[in-house]
């Protein structure tokens, strides 16, 4: 058997399929190629691909990771040319690398995602920066999140690493996050957005970086 570790862009054309449809669209596509993929032991077997962090709805990505498990070796560079013929506009295919079988899981893998966030405000660039301090100043920021399950309550500060502004013109800015994501919890860019007093959700969402655990 083989794994692979691909990483592939996600654009706006297809920015708010699910999480679940991406993966039946990668299904679909590796099927079409021709590709041979390893299927899961029991009742119910399914085929061994992973996504390294769900990626929400209407949120574009340039670092997307995806380990598939294969049943005969491919060379990364004929994946490359024979899948990407079958993927749908806005899913381009930016690198392929063999990886270990034993390496853990990708989704283990993950801690840290960044995210340029685009936002309408009339704030003028000093508030902008200096609410993104007076954030990472705080030890502690109690917040509550609305779920069909009810109400989820939690520390949302300890879910961010770093915040910095891009870019400010008259009506937009552009903040950057590094937000945790591991199996402590997920920082969420339009939640850390409200909790920069940003009245309007973000324009643009864009997942920028993927930080994996190497050790």
């Amino acid at each position: 058997m083989q794994r692979l570790r691909v990483r592939f862009s996600r654009g706006e054309e297809i920015k708010y399929i699910s999480h679940l449809d991406i993966i039946r669209l990668w299904q679909r596509a590796l099927n079409r190629a021709g590709i041979a993929l390893a299927y899961s032991a029991g009742f119910n077997p399914h085929p061994r691909i992973s996504l390294a962090l769900a990626l929400a709805m209407g949120v574009t990505s340039e670092v997307e990771l995806m380990d598939i498990v294969l049943d005969k070796f491919i060379t990364p560079h004929a994946f490359t040319a024979t899948v990407g013929q079958q993927l749908p506009k806005g899913i381009t295919i930016s690198g392929v690398y063999n990886t270990p079988l034993t390496l853990p899981s990708l989704q283990s893998q993950v801690r840290q995602a960044e995210y340029i966030v685009t936002i309408a405000t009339d704030k003028n660039k000093g508030d902008i920066e200096a609410g993104l301090n007076d954030l990472l100043d705080k030890e502690t920021l109690p917040w509550q999140h609305q779920r069909d399950t009810g109400p989820r309550k939690y520390d949302l500060r300890a879910l961010v690493e770093d915040l910095w502004l891009i870019d400010w013109r008259q009506g937009y800015c552009t903040v950057g996050m590094r937000l945790r994501c591991d199996s402590s919890g997920a920082g969420r860019p339009e939640q850390v957005a409200a909790a920069l007093g940003f009245e309007k959700y973000p324009d643009a969402i864009h997942r920028s970086k993927l930080i994996l655990d190497t050790n």
